[in-house]
């Protein structure tokens, strides 16, 4: 008994070229991650918005008023990249704060008029994003996919 030889064993154009770590599931989630984060940075490129900034919009939007607090910690930020996000957003003249009417320490945010048409045009290439991804599965495999996923980050 010698060595295995290509026919007994997976070749490299057999694993996608991952030889040893194909089995490894970080691995391909980070690939996975990779190829929708690529396809989101194309899609967004002439917007000039990352997902962060993008999340932060549509929550305010969806929730006038949020303080800068509850901005982060339901998008799992820390608060100096909330802080950081909502400065670049404030920069571009998209989102304002305010001082919070029930708490005089929080920072109350709110989407001015060209943060509403920026988030509008951000929604439009989430659509063409989520179809491109979503054309890869049944939508059986999306619901399992969903469940799935929240095990790891939920």
């Amino acid at each position: 008994m010698g060595a295995p030889t290509l026919t007994e064993d997976k070749t490299d154009a057999d694993t996608g070229g991952l030889g040893g770590l194909e089995d490894i599931l970080g691995l391909r989630i980070r690939l996975a991650h990779g190829a929708v984060y690529r396809h989101f940075t194309e899609t967004f490129a002439d917007l000039g918005l990352t997902q962060k900034q993008v999340s932060a919009l549509w929550l305010v939007s969806d929730n006038p008023g949020i303080s800068q607090i509850d901005l982060g910690g339901r998008l799992r930020m820390d608060r100096a990249t909330t802080m950081t996000i909502v400065n670049r957003l404030q920069a571009r003249d998209y989102m304002r704060r305010e001082r919070s009417d029930s708490d005089g320490r929080k920072q109350a945010l709110y989407l001015t008029p060209e943060g509403e048409a920026a988030l509008d045009e951000a929604k439009r290439c989430i659509a063409e994003h989520e179809a491109w991804l979503k054309s890869r599965f049944t939508a059986d495999e999306i619901e399992k996919l969903v469940e799935m996923l929240a095990r790891i980050h939920e």
